[in-house]
């Protein structure tokens, strides 16, 4: 059977039998086997893993491995095949150190897939199972109720009571009535009630359906499909890194070609000075920095898994870092996305507002009255204890109110629904004289159909002009201070009514708070303290997000002025104090997802770093729009997911605050093995490039400089990629958002570094020629374990500025022993192995020999030491 076209125009039966399926039997196995394997699973188009061989290419078609192998092939044709063996192995060393990590962080990202797998109840062969969401087929009969996912495409055939919660696919925020009625063919996708789609949620009732798309054909799916086409942008660190390389890059080849140049003067063997050349470029190369950028953010990742925050994107650890400006959501949030009733208004001379849990002993019967109204009038239940409840959560909340009060004896006996145009839902229940009509809605829309105010006399009183001044005026007291506001009334009638609205007698008001989230003010403050802006970005009320900023110390000034401001004042800046005024509010409220864009895309046009969080279909563009996107992992949808860089897990804007902390904890890391390497490499292509732009003999040999720069350089950078916050991170300000990783100061403490070592090792070799009359092997290693030494006791220079000398994050960091340890294994290895040392030239020192080594190899160190830094 084909996939019927617009079946929310045509009878359920209709659209039933043309799927070839009946709704109390469900489908067969075999034919749900055979449409799984023709349309292929429910499932959203995920993007590629990258393949075993495409990440091993990307690591042998790097500039490094193409200099070594041009050295390997020199060797051979000279006929040193020992050295050209030796340069093989360590191309396999490198390329298998930058497969490891680049594998182990795609699996690492993989995880990410398996968050949100849910499930769906499905008939098939007549009994109902529990099957994948990925399993179910067009035409097969999903049951659901309150609280479930819609796990694909339905066409209505049951409805109870039936409520949607569409606001991730049309941003509707109220939930929407569903019922099996077709509708016209012209109707657009947000008032087709006779269809539920994929990505949204039952908010109350129940659901019989039969499904007429799945995956891609979804209308998520379109969405999707739309959004994949556009490739996200480079982070600031990729950008940074790719120019640090190249540059690099260039650089490598001048050296090279320059070493190799002095081969054809008569001092120097040709193919000696080649090779050392490029051995040298191989050197100034950093070929551990993206190793280690890497492992560095995959580290981070973990980190940031275990704090309910999953990434996408490696580099957008480093990126939220790097933040400037935080646009959040409140719902959820900001807030812990439950409402709970807070304060109540309850007739008696006037307008009695109290606190839910507080009410004078003389209103508790009218407490008991509006209470009870809201429990009738409800499609809610509470599950477990009653802490948690499915349906509406507003519903939810009014039921957990009530819970004090004794169960309710009146059988309903109809409804009409929530009517988002008259605001207003209303039941009629069984009563002892006749029946008895409950009424909640918006209180201008309630009140517009009540007489009369129920004040506790037999009689209520009438509902003047002057009385309804007060009630209006009580209401929006309540929506002053952040709350939702609700209003309730009753009506009695001897048969069935056939207006719900007629007539009707107030019995309160009722006030709702979403609370903030306990750990939220303090987050925030850390944000602050840390020179990062939080914005608020609501579709809620100005009133109700102001209230919350106010509540959560977000911004200054909220108290009426253009720190809060509605949507529509990024369309209309000129009518709220000007560009700039608009730009530097803390609230926004009753937002648009295309004012979203807006202010994302202006705010990035001043030059800020901007996250920006978000959960439905409508916050895709702005979470690929803006620098890193933030999507909710627990009421986020698939798509959302799949736009932005980072997944909460938890909702919780304290998990954004960490991840600030990890991205420059990452950050500093980087910015640390970066100086690091890069003043050792310095330091040998001094070395090397001195001597034979002087003429003499070489202090080092081509295998011995890959050697140093594949062991003495990795493994301690990669220590210093694993450093562990200092408690410092959150109480500077962000870098400056076009900042690069080194700037001029650590360029300068490249030069110094390299320099220091290269004095020291020269010095040593001087000596070991000279004074000590060593012959041109044993001077070769004197200087090579000097090189070497200094190289890894350089590591102690790179505390941070400003930290204690013997307690820093270097000193306390267990890695950094660790490679310092493995280390000097291998380079006594090197020594005193006689087939390594055969291939590296090396011979054992003897005493005098390592006494200079050590004296001299601690001279850089002591400047960073004894140094103010």
């Amino acid at each position: 059977m084909g996939v019927p076209s617009a079946p929310w125009c045509r009878p359920a039966a209709e659209v039933a039998r043309e799927l070839g399926v009946d709704p109390a039997i469900g489908l067969d196995s075999q034919h749900a086997t055979q449409r799984l394997r023709r349309d292929g699973p429910n499932r959203l188009r995920r993007v590629k893993p990258r393949s075993l061989a495409a990440i091993l290419w990307a690591q042998l078609s790097s500039l490094l491995v193409g200099l070594l192998a041009v050295a390997a092939g020199i060797g051979f044709v000279s006929g040193d095949t020992v050295e050209a063996y030796a340069i093989l192995v360590v191309i396999v060393l490198n390329t298998a150190i930058g497969f490891a990590s680049e594998l182990r962080a795609v699996r690492s990202m993989e995880a990410l897939r398996r968050l949100g797998v849910t499930s769906s109840r499905v008939r098939r062969d007549g009994a109902l199972q529990e099957l994948p969401a990925a399993a179910v087929v067009v035409g097969d009969i999903v049951l659901l109720e309150g609280g479930d996912l819609v796990p694909a495409d339905l066409r209505v055939l049951e409805s109870a009571r039936l409520q949607v919660d569409e606001s991730s696919l049309t941003g509707e925020s109220l939930p929407v009535t569903k019922r099996a009625d077709p509708v016209l063919p012209e109707t657009p996708l947000a008032d087709r009630t006779c269809m539920l789609h994929r990505g949204t949620s039952i908010s109350a009732g129940t659901a019989l359906g039969v499904v007429t798309a799945t995956g891609m054909a979804t209308e998520l799916g379109m969405i999707s499909h739309l959004l994949a086409k556009a490739e996200p942008q480079a982070t600031p660190l990729e950008k940074r890194l790719d120019r640090l390389g190249q540059r690099l890059a260039g650089l490598a080849v001048v050296i090279a070609a320059a070493i190799a140049a002095t081969g054809f003067s008569d001092e120097h063997d040709l193919t000696l000075m080649v090779m050392t050349g490029i051995a040298l470029a191989v050197a100034a190369l950093p070929e551990g920095l993206p190793v280690v950028a890497t492992l560095s953010l995959a580290r981070g990742m973990r980190r940031m898994a275990r704090r309910n925050a999953l990434i996408n994107r490696l580099a957008a650890v480093e990126t939220l870092g790097a933040t400037t400006v935080i646009c959040t959501d409140k719902t959820g949030t900001l807030t812990e996305n439950r409402l709970a009733v807070t304060h109540l208004v309850l007739p008696g001379a006037g307008p009695v507002e109290s606190p839910a849990d507080t009410v004078p002993t003389s209103l508790e019967g009218a407490r008991e009255r509006l209470l009870r109204a809201g429990q009738l009038c409800n499609n809610a239940a509470l599950v477990g204890d009653g802490n948690k409840g499915i349906g509406d959560p507003l519903e939810v909340a009014l039921l957990q109110a009530a819970r004090g009060l004794p169960p309710a004896q009146a059988e309903r006996l109809r409804e009409e629904p929530f009517d988002p145009v008259r605001r207003l839902m209303a039941t009629v229940h069984t009563a002892r004289k006749g029946y008895y009509i409950a009424v909640k809605g918006a209180p201008e829309a309630v009140l517009a159909h009540c007489v009369a105010v129920a004040d506790g006399d037999p009689s209520p009183l009438p509902l003047t002009a002057a009385r309804l001044q007060q009630w209006l005026a009580a209401n929006e007291a309540l929506a002053a201070r952040g709350l939702r506001v609700l209003a309730l009334a009753q009506g009695f009638g001897d048969q069935l009514p056939t207006d719900m609205y007629a007539d009707l007698t107030l019995l309160g008001l009722i006030g709702l708070m979403d609370p903030p989230r306990a750990d939220v003010a303090a987050a925030i403050a850390q944000c602050r303290a840390a020179g990062i802006r939080v914005v608020m970005v609501t579709g809620d009320h100005l009133a109700t997000a102001r209230y919350v900023a106010q509540a959560l110390k977000l911004a200054e000034g909220l108290d009426g002025s253009a720190a809060a401001l509605p949507g529509d004042a990024l369309d209309h800046p000129q009518d709220h104090g000007g560009e700039d005024a608009v730009l530097g509010a803390g609230v926004f409220a009753r937002v648009s997802p295309a004012q979203k864009m807006a202010l994302i895309t202006r705010l990035q046009a001043r030059g800020e770093v901007v996250a920006m969080t978000g959960d439905g279909v409508n916050d895709a563009p702005a979470l690929r729009q803006a620098d890193i996107g933030v999507a909710m992992g627990q009421r986020g949808t698939q798509v959302a997911r799949q736009a932005a860089a980072m997944v909460l897990r938890d909702d919780a804007f304290a998990s954004i605050a960490a991840a600030v902390a990890q991205g420059r904890v990452i950050f500093d890391n980087i910015r640390r093995f970066a100086v690091y390497l890069l003043s050792c490499n310095l330091s040998e292509v001094l070395v090397v490039g001195l001597a034979a732009l002087a003429g003499g003999p070489l202090p080092l040999l081509p295998l011995q400089i890959l050697f140093l720069n594949l062991v003495t350089d990795v493994f301690p950078a990669l220590a210093l990629g694993a450093g562990e916050a200092d408690g410092s991170e959150m109480r500077r300000p962000p870098r400056p958002p076009g900042e690069a990783i080194l700037t001029r100061r650590h360029w300068w403490q490249v030069v110094g570094h390299g320099a220091s070592i290269t004095v020291a090792t020269l010095l040593a070799f001087w000596l070991a020629i000279g004074p000590l009359r060593a012959t041109a092997e044993q001077a070769v290693s004197v200087s090579f374990l000097t090189l070497a030494l200094a190289q890894l006791w350089h590591v102690f220079n790179m505390r941070p500025a400003g930290s204690s000398r013997w307690r820093n994050p270097v000193t306390r960091n267990p890695y950094v022993w660790a490679a310092l340890v493995l280390c000097l294994g291998l380079l006594g290895l090197a020594v005193y192995l006689p087939p390594l040392a055969g291939v590296l030239q090396l011979v054992p020192p003897d005493t005098q020999q390592w006494a200079v080594i050590l004296a001299a190899s601690l001279m850089p160190v002591l400047p960073g030491l004894l140094g103010k830094r």
